[in-house]
């Protein structure tokens, strides 16, 4: 949480302020206990870094009405194999992670970036060449989504096609959000 708010007065301020705890000194942080932003000790959580904190910063962005959402969130993908079969045979293994990016949000004077990580995520993606050649993957398409990023005066970035096969049995994971309901616009901007 305190990333994504650091992140949003940095953003919003336009001097340049070294990043330090004393950038959240004058900022009170109210959480009620036993919710999202402050789970009890028993609760299961997940995706703080990558899911929540990315919400928190369009929330912000769109309390100061500085930008429309961008994708908010980080499309976590994962995927692997290894360990013991249903033989009983244990097999070498190997794991992958990665971030897959979107459109950043559109602001009152510009139009939103398509294809990048946004906000807290600083992360960039394997070459295709080097995924290609380290797993057993072919990467069929990696593009831009055209028209994806919504309608309005200024556009939102358009998101990322992804598309890959696996030339062999693997497990797959996705922690991603926003398919059920869109990022929003601003100002009578569309959805993306």
């Amino acid at each position: 949480m305190y990333s994504g708010i650091i992140y949003c007065m940095r953003s919003l301020i336009s001097a340049d302020i070294p990043l330090n705890q004393g950038c959240l000194a004058p900022i009170k942080i109210h959480c009620p206990p036993n919710t999202i932003l402050s789970p009890s000790l028993k609760a299961a959580t997940v995706g703080s870094n990558v899911e929540t904190s990315q919400r928190i910063v369009d929330l912000i962005f769109k309390a100061f009405r500085a930008a429309a959402a961008s994708q908010g969130t980080c499309n976590n993908l994962t995927f692997g194999r290894g360990g013991t079969d249903g033989k009983g045979e244990v097999t070498r293994g190997f794991g992958y992670y990665e971030t897959i990016a979107g459109g950043s949000g559109a602001g009152p004077s510009w139009d939103g970036q398509s294809g990048v990580h946004t906000n807290v995520t600083n992360t960039r993606i394997t070459d295709p060449e080097v995924l290609e050649k380290r797993y057993p993957v072919l990467l069929r398409e990696f593009s831009i989504r055209r028209g994806s990023g919504g309608q309005g005066r200024r556009r939102g970035g358009d998101g990322c096609i992804r598309d890959i096969e696996f030339r062999r049995p693997i497990q797959v994971s996705i922690l991603s959000e926003r398919r059920g309901i869109a990022p929003y616009g601003m100002a009578g901007g569309g959805e993306g």
